[in-house]
């Protein structure tokens, strides 16, 4: 089932004029400060690849990639779910070099997608690698990455209301820490989304860390695919949203997996069968580089730095009736 979520007294920030130039904006002023922040070169990336690779994404193991055949090269092949696997491929194809990196557009249909608010079925964001030394594979590490990205937002944001003063959205450049089991000891009680949010309470820009083990309850707080993320070294990272009263990731990051972590991970996950795909093999034999990235969405950059209600105010896609229903009865524009 679908969840709208109506904000009391909303109003859309700006105009359809002026919220697309606002979308124009923060997509130029973003890349800018990011790429500056990372050393990272921007690449083109595929829109889809071979199942056969073993480079796509397979999230949190249940989403279906939208497959075709092409029959000029007779082959089948799937959208991508994200560049996670493709660009750690791409560095060593690129000769990149340790601490340059790359990021990309990358376009997504994740039909299996739960919509609400925050999700839709089109996925944009922002994919990034780089390459790290043995030395950088460490929490403190993860954190400095952490602050940079967060410090490109608030840059962003700066920026923007410069342009356009009348928006009121304000992001924390203090990061707080926390992994998740930390974060569930603090609040066993509640759902692992219920603990972002209520976190988030009190710090607006939250880092949460080591997602994918399992925790004291049994279960991990969020779902993570072995072959990518270190999952003793990764982390989402979260903002405030005045508008939706909720913290909302805003990135997917992590330092990537080495033969020894893949190994290991592929084992708990069962999943040893992908030992036998083309990237799985570079990556256990060692011939592909040691990586930190992750992907920063931009239709939520865009819907938090607005104030808007719904991920649907800044990007065009499909929807429900009762969602469209709901939204045009609440004055909240979809494209």
């Amino acid at each position: 089932m679908n969840r709208l979520y109506i904000p009391e007294n909303y109003r859309p920030p700006l105009d359809a004029y002026d919220t697309q130039r606002a979308i124009a904006l923060i997509k130029q002023t973003f890349q800018h400060n990011f790429a500056a922040a990372l050393n990272l070169k921007r690449v083109s990336a595929p829109l889809f690849v071979t199942g056969a690779s073993g480079l796509n994404d397979n999230l949190n193991g249940y989403e279906r990639p939208v497959s075709f055949d092409i029959p000029a090269i007779g082959t089948e092949a799937q959208v991508v779910h994200s560049l996670a696997k493709w660009k750690r491929l791409a560095l060593k194809r690129y000769n990149f070099n340790v601490g340059t990196g790359l990021y990309t557009d990358m376009n997504a249909i994740r039909r299996d997608e739960a919509l609400d608010n925050i999700h839709s079925v089109y996925v944009d964001q922002w994919d990034w690698e780089k390459i790290i030394t043995a030395q950088n594979r460490n929490i403190e590490f993860l954190k400095l990455i952490v602050k940079a990205c967060v410090g490109a937002v608030c840059d962003t944001a700066d920026t923007l209301k410069v342009h356009y003063p009348q928006l009121t959205t304000s992001f924390d450049r203090e990061v707080g820490f926390i992994t998740t089991g930390e974060l569930e000891a603090l609040y066993p009680l509640l759902t692992p989304s219920e603990r972002e949010t209520e976190f988030g309470k009190t710090h607006h820009t939250a880092c949460i860390m080591q997602i994918g083990h399992p925790l004291r309850s049994g279960k991990p707080h969020d779902g993570r695919a072995p072959d990518y993320d270190d999952w003793n070294l990764n982390c989402d990272i979260f903002l405030w949203s005045d508008t939706l009263k909720r913290s909302v990731e805003i990135s997917s990051m992590g330092i990537r997996v080495d033969p020894e972590s893949l190994d290991r991970q592929l084992t708990l996950a069962h999943c040893d069968d992908r030992r036998e795909l083309p990237f799985h093999k570079m990556l256990l034999s060692g011939q592909l580089p040691l990586t930190i990235g992750g992907g920063i969405g931009q239709s939520r950059l865009c819907m938090l730095l607005l104030g808007c209600a719904h991920i649907g105010e800044v990007q065009s896609s499909l929807w429900d009736e009762d969602t469209i229903r709901g939204c045009d009865a609440n004055g909240i524009p979809l494209l």
